[in-house]
Formats: C-alpha cells, sequence, structure tokens
C-alpha cells in the first residue's frame, strides 16, 4: 500500500486576507512540501497540469525535477499529465528526464483532463477530444516500448524510424490512466494492461468498487496479469491535531475552490452542509486527525481494493505551514498506521469487511 500526496499547485486568493501568492512563490513551497514528503516516508508525489491563471504548474516535469534532486526516495508522478493537448515525443522525453534525475523515480500520469484551457492554447479542436487521447496514448506507449520508432496519426506529422532520447532509467517507464470514473477509461486501462488512478472526490468512495470489478475483468480479457495491475485512489483531504480543527481549516478554501469551478460548470452552491456530509465516514473526502484519515484509507483499500493512495492537500489557498503540517502527519501518523493493518491482512489473506 503506497500513500502519498497530489496537489495542483494553485494560486487562488486566501479566503481570509485577499492575498494571491505569485506563481513563483508556490512553486518554490511546493518543492518544499516535496522534500518533507520524502523526508516523512511518504511513497509518491503527484502535480497536476493546468494552463489557467489560479494554477502555477503548467509543467509537472519541471516542478518534479526540481525536487528530485533534493529527494532520495519518494516517486513523482503527474497527476495529470493532460495528454491530448500535448506531443507525446516531448511528454516521454521530459519524463525520461526526471527519471534520470531522480534515479528511476519517475511516473506519468495520463489523463483526458477535466480543465479544457490548453486546447485551444495548443491549437486543438475539442470535437477531436476522444480522438486525441486515444492516438496520443497509442504514440506514447509505442515510445516506450522501442528506442526507434515509426508512427503515423491522423494529429501529428508522422515519425519515420526516429529515435527519441533520453531513455529512462526504468524500463518501462511507468504509465498510469486517470479517470474520474469513466466506464470507457477504465476499460481501455485495463485493455492495455496500464495501472488505473481514480479521482474520488464526490459520492461515496465505495461505489466506485464495480469500476475497479470492470477494469479488473478487461485486464483479465486481455491476457493481463492483474495481480501486476495496482490501482490507485486521489480524494481531497486535509489533516490537523483533531477532527474539528482538520474541518475548520480545510472548509474556507475547499468551498471557495469548489465554487469558482461549481460556477464555471453548473454545480449548486457548496456549503457547510455538504462538506460535511462529505467528511463522514463513507463519503470522498478524507479530513480529520490521523485515525479519522487513517481508518477511512483503510476501510477504502478493504472494499475498493486500492493499492495507492493519494491525499489531494491543499484545495485552494491555504498557509503553507499548515500544508506542511499535514503532510507531516499523513507521513508520520497515518501511513504506519494503515501499512500495519494491511500487513495484518495480509499475513491472514486479506479478509474483506
Amino acid at each position: 500500500m503506497e500513500i502519498g500526496i497530489s496537489t495542483f499547485v494553485e494560486t487562488s486568493p486566501d479566503v481570509h486576507t485577499g492575498e494571491v501568492r505569485s506563481h513563483a512563490q508556490r512553486l518554490r513551497e511546493v518543492v518544499e512540501e516535496i522534500v518533507l514528503a520524502d523526508r516523512v516516508g511518504l511513497d509518491v508525489y503527484g502535480v497536476g497540469e493546468h494552463h489557467r491563471k489560479d494554477y502555477a504548474a503548467s509543467s509537472p516535469a519541471v516542478v518534479l525535477a526540481a525536487a528530485a534532486a533534493q529527494t532520495k526516495r519518494i516517486r513523482l508522478t503527474s497527476a495529470v499529465t493532460v495528454l491530448s493537448s500535448d506531443d507525446p515525443v516531448r511528454v516521454f522525453q521530459d519524463f525520461a528526464t526526471l527519471d534520470g534525475i531522480s534515479g528511476g523515480r519517475a511516473e506519468i500520469m495520463a489523463g483526458r483532463g477535466s480543465f479544457i484551457e490548453s486546447f485551444p492554447l495548443f491549437g486543438y479542436d475539442l470535437d477531436d477530444y476522444d480522438e486525441l487521447f486515444d492516438e496520443k496514448l497509442e504514440l506514447l506507449l509505442k515510445i516506450r516500448e522501442s528506442e526507434k520508432v515509426t508512427w503515423e496519426g491522423g494529429h501529428r506529422p508522422a515519425i519515420p524510424d526516429l529515435g527519441v532520447y533520453p531513455r529512462p532509467v526504468q524500463n518501462p517507464l511507468p504509465v498510469w490512466i486517470g479517470s474520474g470514473g469513466n466506464q470507457q477509461s477504465v476499460i481501455r486501462a485495463g485493455l492495455l494492461g496500464l495501472p488505473l488512478v481514480l479521482a474520488i472526490i464526490g459520492g461515496r468512495p465505495l461505489h466506485f468498487a464495480p469500476l475497479v470489478e470492470l477494469y479488473k475483468r478487461a485486464a483479465a480479457k486481455a491476457g493481463h496479469d492483474v495481480s501486476r495491475l495496482p490501482v490507485a485512489s486521489h480524494s481531497h483531504g486535509f489533516i490537523a491535531e483533531d477532527t474539528e480543527t482538520a474541518a475548520d481549516k480545510f472548509f474556507p478554501s475547499t468551498q471557495a475552490s469548489m465554487n469558482v469551478i461549481g460556477r464555471e460548470r453548473g454545480w449548486g452552491h457548496y456549503d457547510r452542509s455538504s462538506f460535511d456530509a462529505a467528511r463522514s465516514f463513507e463519503g470522498a473526502l478524507y479530513v480529520g486527525d490521523p485515525d479519522t484519515v487513517a481508518n477511512k484509507i483503510i476501510h477504502l483499500r478493504k472494499n475498493v481494493g486500492i493499492n495507492r493512495f493519494f491525499l489531494h492537500t491543499p484545495l485552494g489557498t491555504m498557509p503553507h505551514e499548515d500544508v506542511m503540517r499535514a503532510i507531516e502527519l499523513l507521513g508520520t501518523e497515518v501511513a504506519p498506521r494503515v501499512r500495519e493493518e494491511i500487513s495484518h491482512w495480509e499475513a491472514a489473506g486479506e479478509p474483506k469487511e
């Protein structure tokens, strides 16, 4: 069981002061967060790609590379790379470079992206949304398999037996598929034999169990060894010494962020009652003291079957020292409790609840 952090490196206004951190400051803070996550024993850190004013990380590989030279063990991944609007050759080169700098700790989490700003920015038509992802994923996997590539598609110039360098330390370079729960994306990941990351940010996490089974059936049907295909989840959350403090600190920025996105997408108003319902034991927010968060992760593992858990924090802008403390608690208190419980299951054959 791997436990880590994901972030979108947000630079939205502070809900208490109205202050807006510069992109440069927030990027430096994230490097500090990754270094701390490594020091407290977390397994993975993911940085999401966005192309808008209130997010600072348009190039996750560069951010992760800055941290790679200052860390020793933690795995470094995008969360996600918006592959549909990027060039798979450059994506591979960037993460192969990160893999070399980090000594073999880089990963790519590829997805369509729930934000669409990158499509007009790089000259892509949203009408080609699905086709772009399918074609570019095919090319990325082909580059991963072979040093020299011959390829032809409909949305990128052909590649006539050309080499793609540098080559990564890991062979193959890990490529995960990020999904918001779409059945077709889950099936695709299974048929391709690629590990899956589910964004569980609403509803009941246990409702994702059928998607995991669907993924495994697709993988088995395609002849892949299901036991070697990990499944990860990504959920919003925050940890403090006591649950009410965690909730009170996390709610204001969460509400502000959810309502900004909600206005763009036609969602209803996000209020404290919505927040409190989501942080219940069966809800999708992992907010509380270390025991509360550890028990929810254990519950998710037992009933959904995930092998890796990303706590997405912060959501919106929070004081850097609060985020650092949450990371410290995740690494020093939550992760050891989860791992100890799982080691007991393994000795007993991993019973379901």
